[in-house]
């Protein structure tokens, strides 16, 4: 298999999956291309050499230590706060600290579901398990369906993850009717609460912002009735095992917070687990959304889409020094992660830096600030229709105040 290979694996194999995350792109209001301005997946392969994808133990393991560390003891911190009204801004303060430095923790993990950890794939399949668990992500459930978003990028119907509804559907129609009623401002801060907070539970227990052809509802715990209703299985019979292993992993973590609540309180737990936990969901969806979302990244319909043209829908920005250590560039390397995704964090920055050069005008790079391009795909990323001489759907203009 090449590397970067889009082919999905069954989840026995899990621990060979390679599921996606990042780059350093260029130009952010590209217009649409031609079929013909696009490279084969082939081409985009070859830009990249292959000891990129050579595993360094000491920078893997080091990337762990660090933001496990980090998280230990600002966890250990959290335990020291009064339950006290009057702590509400010291919990605030360790909720934002706290859940984005785990959230090195989630990135490490990602990276394990990509093989691109450990090249032993039991070690790997270990570390990444123990991670999720403590996250509570099914890890081999997660790794199986971001395979499947890997080789999906941007698929209108095959795409897993963050797929808009056309405007000519039920969905399109109802999303489309809900921002006319609220208003441009009220509907953006709606959006930012239902992705942020809610956002990553409902995609884990409903398969929420999923493609067309895997059936509303799907679910990463089980595949009985009603989750299972698509022209594809998202998780095929060949899951159900792992899918168990993942859900025993949650159910152990689970255990481990009840007992945590009867021995200390529930109101310990729920500061120092729960309010954290938020965050991290926070920052997961948040890298996702602003990745593969902005008003003027196409989607494609199975007609019009290819591997390459979906690869590089995606977009890199500008996070900064501090989040991207201690989130090992999650946000800043996202597009060549999308074109091998088996290159580890610590080699994409020179990955991408020679995507780039050889691709510049298609490998994307938005500029604005974090909270402002947030803002702009929260109030402006509703409902998409077919646009543009290459078959893209694109986003609808909307007014913007």
């Amino acid at each position: 298999m090449p590397n970067g290979a889009d082919s999905i694996a069954p989840c026995p194999a899990a621990a060979s999956l390679n599921p996606p995350v990042f780059l350093s792109s260029l130009a952010s209001a590209q217009a649409p291309k031609p079929v013909a301005a696009y490279p084969s997946k082939a081409e985009l392969l070859a830009c990249l050499p292959t000891e990129l994808t050579k595993i360094n133990p000491v920078k893997a393991w080091g990337s762990l230590a660090m933001s496990l560390g980090i998280s230990a003891l600002a966890y250990g911190l959290g335990t020291m706060i009064p339950l006290q009204l009057s702590a509400a801004p010291l919990w605030l303060l360790y909720a934002v600290i706290t859940g984005t430095v785990a959230g090195g923790c989630w990135v490490i993990a990602h990276e394990c579901g990509h093989r691109a950890f450990h090249p032993n794939p039991r070690i790997e399949a270990v570390v990444g398990f123990l991670l999720h668990s403590l996250l509570l992500v099914p890890y081999f459930s997660w790794q199986r369906s971001h395979a499947v978003h890997h080789a999906n990028c941007n698929h209108l119907e095959a795409g897993e993850t963050h797929v808009p509804p056309r405007s000519d559907s039920s969905s399109g129609r109802f999303v489309d009717g809900a921002r006319r009623q609220l208003g441009q401002r009220l509907y953006g801060v709606a959006s930012l609460f239902t992705h942020l907070v809610l956002g990553w539970p409902l995609y884990l227990m409903f398969g929420v912002a999923g493609g067309e052809e895997y059936g509303s509802p799907t679910s990463h715990f089980t595949t009985a009735a009603p989750f299972r209703n698509g022209g594809r299985h998202l998780f095929p019979d060949s899951c159900r095992r792992l899918m168990v292993i993942s859900n025993l992993g949650l159910l152990a973590m689970v255990a481990a917070l009840v007992w945590a609540s009867i021995h200390f309180s529930l109101a310990r737990v729920l500061t120092v687990y729960g309010l954290p936990y938020l965050v991290i969901n926070a920052w997961l969806v948040g890298y996702t959304w602003l990745q593969h979302t902005d008003t003027d990244i196409p989607h494609y319909s199975s007609r019009d889409w290819n591997w390459a043209k979906g690869a590089l829908q995606t977009v890199d920005r500008p996070y900064g020094p501090v989040l991207n250590l201690l989130h090992h560039g999650i946000g800043s390397t996202h597009v060549c992660h999308h074109i091998n995704p088996k290159i580890p964090h610590y080699n994409a920055w020179r990955a991408s830096a020679l995507l780039k050069k050889r691709f510049p005008d298609l490998v994307r790079y938005d500029s604005t600030p974090i909270h402002r391009a947030l803002w702009r795909v929260a109030t402006r990323c509703t409902v998409v229709s077919r646009r543009g001489i290459d078959g893209g759907f694109f986003y609808e203009p909307t007014s913007s105040n």
